[in-house]
């Protein structure tokens, strides 16, 4: 089985994707995605969304990444693509499930999942592109308003030659609200001749179970769950269902916040760590209690002075 961590726009950035993976578990981190309208994007474009790619398209721990594009025009995506296999990208992987309202304004995402076809001619063109070896991936979910073009939608990125589907087990309407449907994915999956990896609403060990059961794959990828819990790929392949100490994701918050310190821009530090915060209080109670106190704080000395109280307690 394998595991990634998903592409989360304005979640999952290189700070964060660099803690996780460092937590064990993941063979693959996807990049929140790069956006191509019709020309070739310089080469700082690219490092930019995924400095990983200074170190060969990998993580610190070594775990392999895979920068991700969205967009529909096929030859533009191809361009790209080649350049992303060019600065170390492993593997491309194409978004065809992003949900934002702004993005499928502009025929991006989900909204291409009424479009089979167009669907077809990108992946084709962008595999077509991509150098022997190297992989072309894809994600959809069940649909945009509904799940009846589901089946189509995947037949269409898998005749293109995709080398693995990831499906989020939830049409764009359906958003991110509780349930996914693991089980409409299991009722096509024997008709899909390559990997396919379910996504959506997996939090624990017993949800990510279920997933690979109902849905009949044999992979998995995390996204909000790896957020409120890091280790949860770990987890998961050793099938437990402990949780770490909040003194272990105490100091994982505290390295997270040194990074965004040094390297990210004042007004959006704060903002990246009481995120992160949010989701954490989920799972764990001390995580709640430092949000409350750093909540209506805007002066970084001040937070991390809280911070460094919460390690010496």
């Amino acid at each position: 089985m394998k595991i990634y961590l998903a592409p989360m726009e304005g979640l999952a950035d290189f700070y964060l994707r660099k803690l996780i993976a460092r937590t064990g578990g993941y063979d693959l981190v996807v990049t929140e995605f790069l956006r191509v309208v019709d020309q070739l994007l310089p080469v700082h474009v690219f490092y930019r969304n995924a400095p990983e790619l200074h170190n060969k398209g990998r993580t610190d721990d070594s775990t392999p990444v895979r920068l991700q594009l969205l967009g529909n025009q096929p030859e533009a995506l191809a361009l790209n693509a080649q350049r992303a296999i060019e600065l170390g990208s492993q593997g491309v992987a194409l978004n065809f499930g992003c949900p934002s309202k702004t993005v499928n304004k502009s025929k991006g995402g989900a909204v291409l999942l009424n479009e089979p076809e167009t669907l077809y001619q990108v992946v084709k063109a962008v595999k077509n592109a991509v150098p022997a070896g190297h992989i072309t991936s894809a994600k959809m979910r069940l649909g945009f308003n509904d799940n009846n073009l589901m089946v189509e939608c995947a037949d269409a990125i898998v005749q293109a030659g995709a080398d693995e589907l990831t499906i989020h087990a939830r049409t764009k309407a359906q958003g991110y609200v509780p349930p996914a449907y693991w089980h409409l994915v299991g009722e096509f999956r024997a008709r899909i001749p390559i990997p396919v990896i379910i996504n959506g609403e997996i939090w624990n060990n017993g949800d990510a179970h279920r997933a690979l059961a109902q849905s009949k794959c044999d992979h998995l990828m995390l996204g909000r769950g790896a957020i409120r819990q890091p280790w949860l790929a770990k987890q998961i392949k050793n099938n437990r269902d402990d949780i770490e100490s909040w003194p272990i994701m105490l100091l994982l918050v505290h390295e997270f916040w040194v990074l965004v310190r040094v390297q990210m821009g004042e007004k959006y530090c704060a903002g990246r760590l009481k995120q992160w915060l949010h989701y954490l209080k989920e799972i764990y109670p001390e995580a709640n209690l430092l949000f409350i106190d750093i909540r209506r704080l805007t002066d970084l000395e001040a937070i991390t002075s809280r911070l460094e109280k919460e390690l010496n307690n």
